[in-house]
């Protein structure tokens, strides 16, 4: 949980460069912890992984992770890694905050074995962008391979940029692809131009044709679903609802949890809660404008929030339907108590684990599993026994 006198510090230093610091209609920051703390048991499931960034489980228990230099892996049931899969995986830019990012499996897997892929693609001259691809999982003796890899989204422009590639796969319950994109840092202000995809959530069908009841608005590129954002890199869908939840990065102070809809600005980077690296103000220096959203949520300080999950299991009664929000920088994970779109109580936990956590999944067994961006583990949740 923050801490009142850093909430206080943070607003300060935002005020010293001209923000409005007050937050304006139901946004929330700061929520009260719940009345009864969680009480976990955090084991190491799996580790020696060369900075995992997503992670998908397959129908038979085990686990598909990828490997942000560029390979996945196959956990086993008892925590034991697979050779790495290299074979019929595309070329990925392996740079800064690139390289082999989200990994997601199609509808029906069980029959086709077809996975998508978000990863930093190299695109000449020293450029790269975020791109998505389908393959297919080829199971063998000792692991797997790819075959007939197609690219079927490529983030239009390029740049020459290691940051920010947001790439979270989510399908929607139409059976519609949510990609979500970042906005480079280097072309930060083309979050605001609705003809390109950056800083963009954009939204294809499962060959990266675009849907019919895409928004299609005047100067919009056809996959663009929203607008303004910064670099998102947690999204899920929220099961009571099959609404898409989305939480983005923000600068120092004002990550965001937002519910992106058809055809609306988030306001990245002419609205923000947070200040810029160097502590000056970003864009106008204000935080709330006409035709732009508020987030739902907000961090100051920042806690660079990465993976999003909605619970569904039943180890932890009392969590069902809250929202994790993996942090980096912040090392823990937060549990967010919503009623609607209300953020009414926040837990932080996993704090004492010093450990950045990349992604957060619901398990099929009812635990909460994470990935570790630093240490390379596997983490398992479960509850703590009396």
């Amino acid at each position: 949980m923050i801490s009142s006198s850093l909430r206080s510090l943070a607003f300060s230093i935002i005020a010293a460069v001209g923000a409005t610091t007050e937050p304006v209609e139901a946004v929330i920051t700061d929520a009260p912890a719940p009345a009864k703390p969680s009480r976990i048991k955090v084991e190491t499931f799996a580790s020696g992984l060369d900075h995992p960034w997503g992670m998908q489980f397959l129908p038979d228990g085990r686990l598909l992770v990828t490997e942000r230099l560029g390979r996945m892996r196959i956990i086993s049931k008892d925590g034991r890694l697979s050779p790495a899969i290299l074979d019929g995986l595309p070329e990925v830019a392996v740079v800064g905050q690139g390289g082999l990012l989200d990994v997601l499996l199609a509808p029906d897997f069980e029959t086709s074995h077809i996975i998508y892929l978000s990863y930093g693609e190299p695109r000449g001259d020293g450029k790269n962008g975020t791109s998505v691809a389908r393959a297919k999982l080829v199971f063998e003796s000792d692991g797997a391979k790819l075959e007939d890899l197609k690219v079927i989204f490529r983030q239009q422009p390029a740049a020459k940029s290691g940051h920010h590639f947001g790439s979270r796969l989510v399908w929607a319950r139409d059976g519609t692809l949510f990609v979500t994109t970042g906005e480079r840092n280097s072309l930060r202000d083309q979050s605001q131009n609705p003809a390109n995809d950056i800083g963009k959530i954009i939204r294809i069908n499962a060959d990266g044709s675009i849907p019919n009841d895409n928004p299609k608005l005047p100067g919009w590129a056809p996959e663009v679903w929203s607008i303004g954002h910064r670099n998102v890199q947690g999204a899920a869908l929220r099961p009571d609802t099959g609404e898409l939840y989305a939480v983005e990065h923000g600068a120092r102070g004002g990550d965001e949890l937002n519910r992106p809809e058809k055809g609306k600005n988030y306001g990245w980077p002419v609205i923000t809660y947070g200040i810029d690296y160097s502590g000056a103000k970003i864009g106008e220096g204000i935080t709330a404008k006409e035709g732009m959203e508020q987030p739902l949520y907000y961090w100051v300080p920042s806690i660079a929030t990465s993976g999003l999950a909605f619970y569904t299991g039943d180890l932890f009664p009392e969590w069902k339907s809250n929202a994790f929000v993996g942090g980096l920088n912040g090392t823990q994970v937060q549990r967010l108590v919503l009623e609607g779109d209300n953020v009414v109580a926040a837990e932080t936990l996993l704090e004492d684990q010093a450990k950045r956590i990349r992604d957060v999944r619901a398990g099929p067994d009812g635990a909460l599993w994470l990935l570790t961006d630093d240490t390379g583990e596997v983490l398992r949740v479960t509850p703590a026994n009396d």
